[in-house]
């Protein structure tokens, strides 16, 4: 039983959605939510779920919180999976740890079968109806057998058969022990429904009872009318204060105990999986990772002539250009690998969070697939530059030292797109980002204009780019120092005045300073997705006193 009292809540600038709601739900009940827009139906389903604690009243589960599921209102699941392969990687995420796999596959078969979806199991979950993918989300949430579980509009977008049919189901599962709440603007649904709650348009409680009895209550033969009655000349509280609960204060919040779900070095291990089976199975994403670095190198070979690092007759122009370009390429592969691993998922990761999703190895694994893919095209980068005479002959080592120092820069930027995805709330803002984050890092990096010669605002402003790094650390590597020192054009000496001690720091500093950005921006991903996706508090375990 849910027991709910004085439950308000504030939104930014103070204004009240919701105003002292009391009620009680007993178990293995279907209870609907209505009102009308702006009521604050979803506000108080997030609120009873825990899902956005209450900034007044509270929420106690009588005997114990047990296992709950909640389904927001759009299909929170990944479409570019098949919807079996979808269900186990859920399962496995939340299912307690220890769960022997022949267990979990039967817990995926059993909701494939009480969903009727068993013979949709092959079929990839964007390629599913819009009732079949409303189904599919449930199914996620009934992999753990939940005691209670919050629907937000389940039948929204559903045509009346496919909408009847999914009411029939909640039905059945209420039937079965579950509590069931959900809101809904379908007065159809209202009529599958033991009670129904009903939201005055400031956010009071107006009526909680059943459908006739809400019928009699507001003097209506639908409960569609019930939306007239309250959108009538009748001043909005006036609901409110007639139906007043009786039960008094707010009840304090207690220690909820919960199932432990798998560790996070798991969580990391299986996430990597989906995102990597996610993203092999998106033809178009795969074409744009490996089409983009051929297409910059296309046009790096066309751009840099070749032997302008010849000892004989170096050409000091063009090898700043070559090593400030080959630099700005890894940064550019990262960057754009990151910026929309996470703004697509932000509603998928918050409702994981209320499964135990830990922020830290869902960061960590999006950069666990990722990373492997920039050394692969880091490597590519400089094998075809150095075979097309681009880059100079070196040993080994220094082209060790030019992978490692490219492989970083790339990460860094990586890192920076992956903070920036999960700060924007769409990808279009993300794709309106990339500009703003490259341009800086084009004229503050020291190869157009040398950091010695910038005004003061700019020498410290470099100092925040981390593709400066990555520049210092190649032409320190390749020795352009020495090149331009002994090099026979008269603009070496001249050229390398302006850039002063650029290339003098060891390769390692500038390897330092890459790492730090890295732990930075991935720390800051982890910091911005926290306060994004905040995971409900406990909930008290004592009984109702």
């Amino acid at each position: 039983m849910i027991e709910v009292r004085d439950v308000g809540q504030q939104v930014a600038g103070g204004r009240r959605v919701l105003r002292e709601v009391s009620l009680t739900i007993g178990t293995g009940r279907l209870v609907a939510i209505i009102g009308g827009s702006g009521a604050g139906k979803t506000t108080l389903l997030e609120a009873i779920a825990g899902v956005r604690p209450p900034s007044e009243g509270g929420v106690r589960y009588e005997g114990g919180r047990g296992a709950l599921g909640y389904v927001p209102q759009d299909d929170i699941v990944h479409r570019d999976l098949p919807l079996r392969r979808t269900l186990r990687y859920a399962a496995r995420m939340r299912l307690p740890a220890g769960t022997p796999p022949a267990l979990a596959e039967e817990a995926v078969d059993r909701v494939l079968a009480a969903l009727a979806l068993d013979g949709r199991a092959g079929q990839r979950v964007g390629a599913l109806s819009g009732g079949e993918r409303k189904r599919a989300s449930i199914a996620v949430e009934l992999l753990t057998r939940p005691d209670v579980l919050f629907l937000d509009e389940p039948t929204a977008g559903l045509d009346p058969v496919a909408a009847a049919g999914l009411m029939r189901l909640l039905r059945g599962l209420a039937d079965t022990g579950t509590t069931v709440v959900l809101t809904t603007h379908n007065p159809p649904d209202v009529k599958s429904c033991d009670e129904v709650a009903v939201l005055a348009p400031d956010g009071t409680l107006a009526f909680h009872g059943s459908p006739a009895e809400a019928r009699e209550w507001f003097d209506v033969d639908g409960i569609e009318d019930v939306y007239a009655r309250l959108a009538g000349e009748e001043p909005e509280h006036d609901w409110g204060l007639r139906f007043a609960d009786s039960a008094p204060g707010a009840i304090p919040a207690a220690a909820a105990a919960g199932v432990p779900g798998i560790g996070a070095a798991r969580q990391w291990l299986l996430l990597t999986r989906r995102n990597l089976d996610l993203l092999t199975r998106n033809r178009l994403t795969v074409a744009i990772l490996a089409g983009s670095p051929l297409m910059v190198l296309a046009m790096f070979a066309v751009l840099f002539r070749p032997g302008a690092f010849d000892p004989g007759s170096p050409s000091p122009a063009a090898t700043v250009m070559i090593l400030f370009w080959v630099a700005f390429g890894g940064f550019f592969f990262g960057l754009t690998y990151g910026l929309l691993q996470i703004c697509t998922e932000v509603p998928v990761l918050r409702r994981e969070r209320l499964a135990g999703l830990r922020i830290g190895p869902y960061v960590l694994a999006k950069a666990a697939v990722l990373v492997p893919l920039l050394a692969m095209v880091d490597a590519l980068m400089l094998g075809v530059l150095r075979a097309l005479d681009r880059l100079p002959a070196a040993d080994g080592g220094a082209y060790g030292e030019l992978f490692v120092t490219l492989l970083l820069c790339s990460v860094a930027a990586l890192a920076l797109g992956l903070l920036i995805s999960a700060a924007v709330t769409d990808p279009a803002q993300a794709t309106m980002a990339l500009p703003m984050l490259c341009f800086p890092q084009v004229l503050f990096v020291g190869a157009i204009l040398p950091v010695p010669v910038m005004a003061a605002a700019g020498r410290w402003l470099s100092h925040a780019m981390s593709n400066r790094w990555a520049f210092e650390a190649l032409g320190h590597s390749l020795r352009v120092e020495d090149l331009w020192a002994r090099g026979a054009s008269p603009l070496g000496p001249p050229l390398l005045a302006s850039y002063g001690d650029t290339f003098s720091r060891p390769v390692w500093a500038n390897w330092v300073f890459l790492v730090g950005f890295t732990g930075l921006f991935l720390i800051g991903a982890c910091v911005v997705l926290t306060h994004r996706t905040v995971r409900p508090r406990p909930r008290s375990s004592a009984p109702i006193t």
